[in-house]
């Protein structure tokens, strides 16, 4: 029987067993083609929008999916010009460079066509910049660090994601989630304003979709999601707005050296150039003094900078100029979305010094004033002044990165309340011996003090050292009334104890009354026993008389040596001047003042801690490890 086939307009016609073959070939062809262009796979578009009106108006942007790379990216937009496309080692990436510089609010597409024809349509945004008043983050602020997943639960529903690879909440494990989200942290907030701090720094809020230990944050599988167990990009959004009608700035922290090794920049790399050691494990060997020590092996300086900081968090090659892009893009996407005021750096000298400098530079190009802090985690002040903007040390170099993290101080502070002080070097001597090298800084000021935090013992590294409050009111008024900036730890305002002799999760315990976990609810002056409402009034109390007090946030620092077990130091601004006295002995001590005219300019002063006017002739009496804050301008 012959072949008999309807034409289109429902005709019967004729075709040989050959051309029915033939036509049912093409066909397929068709079908096929037509079928990958109905199906091209893209998996991520990086950034998810940009914005007009940048200082630097060049924007790279990544697209990710099967094999793209065969495609040829054509742009149907207006005043938005394509510079150059750069195709990676891997054919599931394109590299858009596009110049802004005269484009106006619009969505634009991005065409993707293979020869004259368009496979595919991506739509892009560009919006207009919001007009904000950021606020940089500096000496007039407290800083309150928490883990998130730590601190407080507010939406249930969270408790259980499905599709990550850690999905559920277990309170049982100490390196599980433990369901802290963004609804906990946004209901706290008056919380943390009448304790008087001002500024929060979570850890990292984006996502880690690893197999486990994903609470604490450090190991980014995407840099453009928060992470979906405590909420959304838009609830973040709305939580740094929050932060601000509570009078809080908001730190966002970053981490630059390295991601999660289930992220898909390293699982589906562009190029193994894209992480150091070729994207081979070697580990890092932590000698942060070889970046720094003129003798220093090369091969030592470059396990220390190049080295993964662990086997599953792959280290970042910033010297790759993509990735350098990559990662500073992403971090301004954030500030201008989320209208954050200020960054934590991770990890800051595992990273490369020139590509961190530049970033810097960029960061302030983009936000004028705007202050980032970086780890970094060495006990020298030699070494630490090396990382700091203008240090005379790094020069030529600079890493113009404006605040730095005071470990030296935070060491010296621990040692001064848990010996017994002498003229010289034991008890609150090394608090003064520290500060007398600030001279190596370019700016103390813009140091990051602190007792702890999740990375460090606490500072009651167990139940006995928490139950000395004296220990914590001395620790506290130092922190408070010296130069820098400061960090509190979640908890330390109640006294939590913990060490990492059982382990991080351990050591990052729950806030009491943040989770359904049976404890009391220690967010509240009912749910604290005497010991942490002690603790917590104390800290108020320092906090709020801090707000606003310019001999602190501005005033000029004067130390006087110890002695008899005495430390005596003043603060002066133009129209505040304070006096510290603290001392180091177990036993009560009468300072004359004598020694100390020049910063005792009455004999009536508020004592801040009594809490009323006090009057002396040539003498003050201190109590045992007492201390005392005389305000000479209320």
């Amino acid at each position: 029987m012959l072949p008999l086939w309807l034409s289109r307009e429902g005709v019967l016609i004729y075709k040989s067993p050959m051309k029915k073959l033939f036509s049912f070939l093409v066909g397929c062809a068709f079908s096929v083609l037509g079928l990958q262009a109905a199906t091209v796979n893209i998996q991520h578009i990086h950034p998810l929008h940009w914005w007009v009106g940048m200082s630097d108006p060049e924007l790279q942007i990544m697209l990710h999916g099967d094999n793209i790379s065969q495609y040829e990216p054509v742009l149907r937009a207006q005043g938005v010009k394509l510079l150059r496309t750069d195709r990676a080692t891997n054919p599931n990436y394109l590299f858009l460079y596009v110049d802004t510089r005269s484009a106006q609010p619009q969505t634009f597409q991005i065409l993707l066509k293979e020869g004259t024809k368009v496979r595919k349509t991506l739509p892009y945004k560009l919006e207009a910049r919001q007009t904000l008043k950021r606020s940089a983050f500096n000496a007039s602020d407290v800083l309150y660090l928490l883990m998130p997943d730590r601190f407080a639960s507010g939406n249930s529903k969270l408790n259980n994601v499905p599709g990550l690879k850690e999905p559920k909440v277990d309170l049982s494990n100490p390196d599980g989630r433990h369901g802290g989200d963004i609804a906990g942290l946004r209901s706290k907030l008056p919380y943390l304003q009448d304790l008087g701090v001002t500024a929060v720094w979570p850890t990292p809020m984006l996502i880690n979709d690893m197999p486990s230990h994903t609470y604490h944050g450090y190991a980014i599988t995407d840099y453009y999601q928060i992470d979906p167990r405590m909420g959304s990009n838009e609830e973040f959004k709305e939580l740094v707005a929050d932060c601000h009608r509570h009078g809080i700035k908001f730190i966002m922290d970053w981490v630059f050296n390295h991601c999660g090794n289930e992220n898909f920049i390293f699982r589906d790399r562009p190029s193994d150039d894209w992480f150091n050691y070729n994207s081979q494990y070697t580990q890092t060997n932590y000698r942060l003094a070889t970046l720094t020590d003129t003798y220093a092996s090369q091969h030592e300086r470059k396990l220390a900078q190049d080295g993964w900081f662990v086997k599953n968090m792959p280290d970042l090659n910033q010297q790759n100029p993509a990735v350098k892009t990559y990662l500073i893009q992403a971090s301004i996407w954030w500030t201008e979305y989320a209208d954050i005021d200020g960054i934590r750096q991770d990890t800051y000298p595992y990273a490369d010094f020139q590509a961190m400098s530049e970033w810097n530079q960029r960061m302030e190009k983009e936000y004028p004033g705007f202050n980032i802090v970086g780890e970094t985690w060495i006990n020298n002040s030699v070494s630490v002044s090396y990382w700091q903007k203008d240090s005379k040390l790094a020069a030529p170099r600079n890493t113009q990165l404006k605040t730095v993290m005071d470990f030296p101080l935070m060491y010296a502070i621990e040692q001064a309340v848990d010996e017994e002080t002498d003229d010289w070097d034991k008890g609150l001597a090394r608090v003064y011996n520290c500060l007398s090298q600030d001279i190596v800084y370019a700016d103390p000021m813009h140091l990051l003090t602190f007792l702890d935090n999740h990375d460090t013992d606490r500072f009651a590294s167990s139940p006995e050292k928490a139950k000395n409050l004296r220990r914590y009111q001395q620790a506290l008024t130092l922190l408070l009334t010296l130069r820098g900036i400061p960090q509190l730890y979640y908890g330390d305002e109640i006294g939590m104890a913990a060490n990492r002799e059982k382990g991080d999760g351990v050591l990052r315990a729950n806030f009491p009354g943040g989770f359904n976990d049976g404890q009391a609810n220690a967010f509240t002056t009912e749910g604290r026993d005497s010991l942490q409402n002690a603790y917590f009034d104390f800290a108020r109390r320092l906090l709020q008389w801090r707000k606003g007090n310019t001999a602190i946030s501005e005033g000029k620092l004067m130390q006087f040596t110890v002695k008899n077990g005495v430390y005596v130091y003043a603060r002066t601004s133009n129209n505040r001047h304070i006096v510290v006295l603290v001392n180091g002995k177990n036993e009560e001590r009468k300072v004359e003042l004598e020694h100390y005219a020049e910063v005792f300019p009455a004999k009536t002063a508020y004592d801040v801690f009594a809490q009323k006017q006090v009057t002396w002739d040539n003498e003050l009496t201190l109590e045992p490890k007492g201390v005392m804050i005389l305000d000479f301008s209320r």
